[in-house]
């Protein structure tokens, strides 16, 4: 069984297929349908309207319909394009069994526990028969596929075929009068519109199912009596043929496979069996754990099956059918129907050649699986899955071409897989000892190779070299030198396609395609959603390749993209230029004529042959929003230009590929506002001025108009910006030309007629203007504001312009190829350019001082331009257009004065992170994401607060900032570590770092100075600083990188052993405590000076507790270490001495110096050798179970049990 699909659910109780696309219902029995495409794997809908379980369900085979019904005595036929229930058909008593559409006519059959079949019409909505005579449950009922009946099978244990003929006339075709008449008297006197044809008795229980054979004159039945039968009918009778027995329960469900000549059933005995219908014997059995089966349904289409159990459905095939062929130059050898066949690709004719034996077991999928074939000795390899995997040798006589009659006898043998290698050789792989066995023609073995990887199956890769599958990876393996020229990791590979030219292969899985050359160096990855089938190398180096419903192409960069769809599964065997020649399941060869444009134009583009692609521009219809898309994304919009019609899209293209004269174009003739908004923003990002100033003229945007003149130094159109906000009555615009201007007298008009006079006064009288100021203190009267005592007032001038600033100077550049081959509207535009001197819209100023502001939107709103003697409009004759307008046609020495921009390098801190793997790069590069995931991989740390400050140094420190001038931005250089004068300067040297070893070393005796002062909370403060310092600490040689791992345990045990310390200390009322933590602190790994203190400590605590014993056991231990100082020494033989006399320990503690322990991080506590622990994956410290996933209390960075790669501090490590 070859399982497609299978969904986690409710017991399945109904299934149906949609017949043409990849949808399948299944009715639950809590009562809800659920539509699925098994392609996808995804739930599309469901519906829950029924009450209870839903137990018969079927789909309409032409409209968007379907109906069910369930067990509360309705029949819904629902439309699953509007997702709702369209109507509900009541008539039955009891629960519904089954229901079903008639392939012609609006009808649907229903069967049900109320012991009645009824027809309904779905157009009407109505019952137009009801068919009784059964006298138990009907478990189900179906129309035949072609004829005029209808089959039931009931509990009462008979199985009925209904003659409704008359139905059809009565209700299809009522056409002339005779047949009315005989209808009406029928209807007087109850004629009869369904009758039995047949009473089929011989199952001794109840019976579940029925089903008619799609085209002969068969029915199957399966009942309780755990029996399938088979039944034979013909005009006058029926009768039983064969009864099939193997089933250990209730058989649920039985049909005929459409497509093959088997019964398939299923049953509560949680399994489903194959049975032979011509020989009538069981094929096989596939069995579920723990579910019993309910339903069957069989695509009516295709080879697909759908089985419903108690915990879900499954959706499946019998049998691979994909045929076996194998492709030579301009041949294809193929199987189909027990026969080789060669097909010619050239005269397209087919041949056949030999008949291949039949397997000899009787279970499904024993057909021939792949195809090798040797030109030379014209030999073929048919390999198959009988036996656990067999192969058989067939040598095709010269004469057998156009006969295919002669039977000959094959040499066999057992293996996984077989191919050819060379001319007269073959290798077959042996699984269970994992070689290969080398054969000659004659089957026999000529040498054995052991495979590198435990490998599954094996490809052609040249002569000489086998392609080895694994799970995850492929080998590719000499077997003359016995070594592996190729590695590749990938998911499991089904196919391998190699290019004619034996330089690039294509491993197709089930949903990706990798790419790769010879070597296996992998080249692109492309994922699809659903099933890859085939594919084949087209003669540009494309790999052309098949899903289930479309004909797509993969280029070498790695892009894709479809190229047709496809009806029904096929299998690409060659492509010669624009035919794709394929098989189809059938076995028939179909050449596929496909438009290869779209692709060749992509692959001219990514590998730079743009003459190429010129052409196709000039010649070819490509077009579409996805071709735009993709020049987008690739780069070249400026190429997308030249296909797009539409102007909103031309002028984003135009936008994005800095053409601001073909986005002018656009944008005056979309003429909306966020337009010409854009293009101003555009024009001004380049510089241009003139467009910039035309783009807010054509938007009234005068706020924006007059800073770009102030910007500019235009003081003249300024003044007039500020006339024609008076006219517009616009107070603040006005007010702010005049700030721009400098001109005080208008500021103190504006905030006169505004009504604000001590502001004008204010104004006035700061600038010096003391005839109006006066006056303005007259009509204030007593309010009169006074100025500041003691400041001095600051002018609000702005500075006068140098210069009247045009558009910004450009370089003489040299037209990319697209630019100059395809634009052959350029010149005329620029012309145009020249001689629109008015900018279109203009806005005329003339009279405007003399005008009421009542009148002023006259003038305003007038299209017509008036130029005016004195004030000339907007003067836009003086605008400065771009250089390249006043250039001469064709200057002689143009190519001499070009410039050629240079391309824009990769960023340093780019080049740094490129190929590191250390965290301290990263963070110094500002990757600060990247360091964080590098230090949890590595080290496990999660807790990365105390490392901001270090990052923040780290990425600072890296770079030194250089003042240019005044007004430009700092520039940021990259220090690099190590540097000399000597060093290449196009070569980059990695980051210089803020933190180095020398530091920690700084650091570590301080900390040792401070231990033995016994200041321990500034001794932890620098151990701890230097756990956190050291993973962003990068050495060069290994003697430093082992320097650096001891670092982190001698830190570490001094964190822990001050930790404790600390602890003890607060610790004042709890004596038994105390004296632990004290000898616990003895076992941490301490320099001997601080190890002496330690014991010194503890002994003291526990002789004053009085536990003589433990304090003698100290006293020994500091005895041993030979203390340099007498008083410690003399100290420790008094505690001895008094020991002796009393050799007792007062309280218990835990603590046994004779068993080995380490002391866990957070509890303080002992863990003997022998109990279970974690430990930090950074710092190494021992933690119980229970702080599994905890953070690590002694480094405070990581978590304590995490998977960690390890400690990387060094580029040698990765090396």
């Amino acid at each position: 069984m070859l399982t497609k699909f299978e969904t986690k659910s409710n017991r399945v109780k109904g299934l149906s297929f949609h017949s043409k696309r990849p949808w399948i219902l299944a009715s639950l029995h809590s009562g809800v349908i659920q539509l699925w495409d098994y392609r996808m794997g995804t739930l599309i809908d469901r519906f829950d309207e029924h009450d209870g379980p839903v137990r018969g369900v079927h789909f309409h085979k032409s409209q968007p319909l379907f109906v069910s019904g369930g067990d509360d005595y309705k029949i819904k036929v629902w439309n699953y394009k509007l997702h709702r229930c369209l109507f509900t058909l009541l008539g039955h008593l009891d629960y519904i069994r089954t229901v079903q559409f008639h392939h012609d006519y609006p009808w649907i059959v229903s069967a049900s526990d109320d012991q009645t079949i009824r027809i309904w019409n779905w157009q009407s909505r109505t019952c137009i028969s009801v068919l009784t005579g059964h006298n138990h449950y009907v478990m189900c009922a179906s129309f035949h596929p072609k004829e005029d009946l209808v089959v039931s099978a009931s509990l009462d244990q008979t199985v009925r075929v209904w003659d409704i003929g008359a139905l059809r006339k009565k209700t299809v075709s009522p056409a002339d009068d005779m047949l009315r008449l005989s209808q009406m008297n029928s209807d007087f006197f109850g004629g009869v519109d369904a009758v039995v044809k047949y009473v089929l008795e011989g199952h001794d229980r109840g019976v579940n199912w029925a089903s008619f054979h799609p085209t002969l004159p068969l029915i199957v039945s399966g009942a309780d009596d755990r029996q399938v039968k088979i039944w034979r009918m013909n005009d006058t009778k029926a009768w039983e043929v064969d009864t099939l027995r193997g089933h250990m329960n209730n058989v649920s469900c039985v049909l005929f496979h459409a497509r093959q000549d088997i019964i398939v059933s299923n049953s509560e005995d949680k399994s489903i069996r194959v049975w032979d219908a011509t020989k009538r014997t069981g094929l096989q059995t596939f069995r579920r754990e723990h579910d019993r089966f309910w339903i069957l349904s069989a695509h009516p289409e295709m080879s697909l099956l759908a089985a419903g159990h108690d915990s879900g459905m499954i959706v499946f095939k019998l049998e691979r059918e994909r045929p076996a062929f194998s492709v030579n130059a301009d041949s294809l050898f193929y199987v189909k129907d027990r026969f080789l066949r060669v097909y010619e690709y050239s005269t397209q004719k087919d041949t056949q050649l030999i008949p291949i034996r039949r397997p000899g077991s009787n279970s499904l999928n024993q057909g021939p699986r792949t195809l090798s074939y040797s030109p030379t000795e014209n030999a073929v390899l048919v390999c198959s899955d009988m036996d656990g995997g067999s192969y058989e040798l067939y040598i095709i006589p010269k004469d057998s071409y156009g006969r295919g009659d002669t039977v000959q006898e094959a040499k066999r043998g057992i293996g996984g897989s077989a191919v050819f290698v060379a001319r007269n050789r073959f290798a077959v792989l042996e699984k269970s000892s994992n070689q290969v066995l080398v054969k000659n023609l004659k089957n026999e073995i000529v040498k054995k190779s052991i495979l590198p990887i435990a490998t599954d199956a094996i490809f052609y890769a040249g002569t000489g070299n086998l392609l080895c599958r694994a799970e995850d990876r492929v080998v590719n393996f000499d077997l003359q030198q016995r070594i592996v020229l190729g590695d590749l990791l990938t998911s499991f590979v089904r196919y391998v396609v190699w290019s004619r030219d034996m330089e690039s292969v294509a491993l197709l899985s089930k949903h990706s395609i990798i790419i790769a050359d010879k070597k296996l160096v992998h080249r692109c990855t492309l994922h699809e959603t659903i099933r890859v089938k085939s594919g084949a190398w087209d003669d540009n180096g494309v790999f052309i390749y098949t899903t289930l419903t479309h004909i797509k192409y993969c280029l070498p960069n790695g892009d894709s993209g479809i190229i047709k769809t496809l009806e029904v599964p096929v299998y690409i065997t060659k492509i010669y230029g624009n035919t794709v020649f394929c098989l189809d399941r059938d076995g028939k060869n179909r050449p596929i004529i496909i438009d290869s444009t779209e692709y060749v134009f992509k692959l001219s583009l990514s590998s730079k042959r743009y003459d190429q692609v010129m052409s196709m521009i000039r010649n070819s219809e490509l077009c579409g929003q996805a071709m735009i898309a993709y020049l987008q994304q690739k780069g070249f919009p400026q190429v997308a230009l030249y296909f797009v019609k539409d102007e909103r899209t031309r002028f984003n293209l135009a936008l994005e590929s800095g053409n601001i004269e073909k986005a002018l174009e656009s944008a005056k003739k979309i003429d909306e506002k966020d337009h010409w908004y854009r293009l101003g923003v555009e024009a001004l990002r380049q510089g241009n001025a003139g467009i910039v100033e035309y783009a807010y003229q054509r938007t009234k945007n005068f706020e924006r108009l007059s800073f770009h003149y102030l910007i500019t130094g235009n003081v003249d159109k300024l003044s007039k910006m500020m006339k024609i906000a008076e006219v517009k009555n616009e107070v603040m615009g006005q007010f702010h030309d005049a700030l721009y201007l400098g001109d005080v007298q208008e500021r103190v008009k504006i905030l006169e007629n505004a009504g604000h006079l001590p502001l004008a006064y204010i104004t006035a009288s700061v600038h010096g203007l003391h005839d109006i100021a006066n006056r303005l203190a007259v009509e204030l009267g007593d309010n009169v504001p006074s100025l500041p005592e003691g400041k001095k007032a600051s002018l609000l001038m702005p500075p006068n312009p140098v210069l009247c600033a045009g558009d910004w100077p450009l370089l003489m550049v040299s037209k990319g190829i697209f630019e100059g081959g395809l634009d052959d509207t350029g010149r005329d535009a620029e012309e145009d350019y020249e001689a629109d001197a008015d900018w279109g819209e203009a806005l005329d100023i003339g009279e405007v001082e003399n005008m009421q502001n009542g009148d002023t939107d006259m003038v305003l709103d007038e299209e017509a331009v008036h130029v005016e003697a004195d004030e000339g409009g907007w003067d836009l004759e003086d605008l400065d257009l771009p250089p390249d307008t006043d250039t001469p046609k064709s200057a002689p020495n143009a190519r001499a004065s070009l410039f050629i921009a240079p391309n824009p390098g990769m960023p340093v801190s780019q080049i740094w992170v490129q190929k590191s793997s250390l965290a301290a790069e990263h963070a110094t590069a500002g990757n600060f994401d990247t360091a964080m995931r590098l230090l949890n991989r590595q080290l496990g740390i999660k807790n990365f607060s105390p490392l901001r400050s270090l990052f923040l140094d780290l990425h600072m420190g890296s770079h030194t900032y250089l003042h240019a001038s005044s007004l430009a931005p700092v520039i940021s250089v990259a220090v690099e570590r190590g540097w000399s004068e000597s060093a290449s300067p196009n070569v980059r040297g990695p980051p210089a770092l803020v933190f180095n070893f020398s530091q920690l070393e700084e650091k570590l005796q301080a900390g040792y100075k401070a231990t033995t002062a016994g200041k321990f909370s500034e001794a932890l403060r620098h151990f701890v600083a230097i756990l956190q310092i050291i993973p962003l600490i990068v050495v060069e040689s290994r003697r430093e990188v082992d320097e650096v791992k001891e670092l982190i345990i001698i830190v570490k045990e001094y964190v822990l052993g001050l930790q404790m310390e600390l602890k003890r200390k607060e610790l004042t009322d709890n004596q038994v405590r105390q004296q632990e933590l004290a000898a616990y602190f003895t076992h941490c790994k301490l320099q001997l000076p601080h190890r002496r203190l330690a014991l010194l400590n503890a002994m003291t605590v526990c002789f004053k507790a009085q536990n003589l014993s433990t304090a003698a056991h100290f006293a020994r231990e500091l005895l041993e270490t030979n203390p340099t100082a007498e008083n410690q020494a003399k100290k420790a033989r008094q505690v001895l001495q008094a020991a002796e006399r009393n050799m007792r320990d007062v309280i218990q503690l835990n603590y046994d110096f004779r068993n080995p322990f380490v002391v866990c991080g957070f509890t303080y506590t002992p863990i003997y050798r022998g109990q279970r622990d974690v430990t930090c994956p950074y710092c190494s410290t021992h933690f119980v179970p229970s702080r599994q996933g905890e953070l690590c209390t002694v480094c405070d960075l990581a978590e304590v049990g995490a998977d960690a790669s390890g400690f990387l501090c060094s580029p040698l490590q990765i090396r």
